[in-house]
């Protein structure tokens, strides 16, 4: 059989081919995504600067305020395994690869963070999931973690 009516006959999981799922997840940015630019506005509104994806930091923080020594990630829930909603999907398709990958990435972040840490940097993660509703999750923990209060 063709790759495609093997798929269609076979696993009924998924709505996309192998091929468009896998299109669909190559697409998926790192950088620069709506989340991430909701926070920049939001730490800017309130009169910080700051730079952007340090590649020399461990991590490559999201924003690093070096006046501060604090640095911000924007995490996705999904990909990142927060304790939310959205981070408590689980693919129904290859789950073995996407738990293994996801289990990666919670373990770099600890290790990550750990490091930053040591070398006396203090750390926000930011979720995805907070920036749906930014004036009620985003803007205090932004406000209490930049401002101290």
């Amino acid at each position: 059989m063709v790759p495609a009516v093997t798929y269609l006959l076979g696993n009924m999981s998924d709505v996309h081919t192998p091929q468009q799922r896998s299109r669909n997840m190559a697409s998926i940015r790192s950088r620069n995504t709506r989340p991430e630019m909701l926070v920049r506005s939001a730490v800017h509104h309130m009169g910080f600067r700051f730079r952007l994806h340090v590649r020399t930091m461990p991590g490559s923080p999201d924003l690093v305020l070096p006046a501060h020594r604090k640095v911000i990630f924007v995490d996705g829930c999904f990909w990142h395994c927060h304790r939310c909603r959205y981070g408590n999907v689980k693919p129904a398709t290859n789950a073995e690869f996407w738990a293994e990958k996801r289990r990666r990435n919670v373990e770099r972040d600890r290790r990550n963070r750990r490091l930053l840490r040591q070398q006396g940097w203090e750390v926000l993660t930011v979720w995805e999931c907070w920036t749906r509703e930014p004036e009620q999750k985003l803007l205090p923990r932004l406000e209490r973690f930049l401002r101290g209060s």
